[in-house]
């Protein structure tokens, strides 16, 4: 029995209860020679609401999990108390794929695990903001000006904007959380 990765839909909303459920039967129902890691791939971003900021943890699929099982026998016949025992597991939908799950390819599955562990150092801002961009200060002096994102620095969550005073383009630094986009 080779374990192979598979990608699960679960409830959206559900994603973290349908991994520790997994996790917590694993070892319930001795599943162990047939279910290995069950991830759920995230990343920490900041958010700013009413001026306040906070870090949140967003998911990178909503509505899937990823799992690390033995679905098929070396005949590759579909085993049937693992395929039993995921969807008993309240909250999953079933198996991403035809009517026979398909598993991830090795590039794909690396890719994700790459992608997890470069979004792992530190938290980023939620939104993102590029050169060229009308932005409406929410908060400072220049509170309800209107300026033109410059320069964007997202590692210390900074900006540099062209506000225009009397007749003039002023440069003035701000964090993110102190803008909003202007939707046009």
């Amino acid at each position: 029995m080779t374990k192979q990765w598979f990608v699960l839909q679960a409830l959206t909303g559900q994603e973290q209860k349908v991994k520790r459920t997994i996790e917590a039967q694993i070892r319930e129902k001795e599943m162990q020679d047939y279910i290995g890691e069950v991830i759920l791939p995230t990343e920490k971003v900041t958010e700013t609401k009413n001026g306040v900021k906070t870090i949140v943890t967003r998911k990178f699929f909503p509505g899937y999990v990823f799992i690390n099982l033995a679905l098929y026998d070396d005949a590759k016949e579909l085993l049937e108390p693992t395929w039993r025992f995921i969807r008993e597991v309240s909250g999953v939908i079933g198996f991403v794929g035809s009517d026979r799950p398909t598993p991830l390819s090795t590039a794909e599955v690396d890719a994700i695990v790459n992608h997890i562990e470069a979004k792992k150092e530190k938290p980023r801002p939620k939104v993102v903001f590029d050169p060229g961009e009308t932005v409406k200060i929410t908060d400072g002096p220049f509170m309800n000006f209107t300026a033109t994102v410059e320069e964007v620095d997202p590692d210390r969550g900074k900006l540099k904007v062209s506000v225009a005073i009397f007749g003039r383009s002023a440069p003035v630094d701000l964090e993110y959380w102190q803008v909003e986009r202007v939707v046009s």
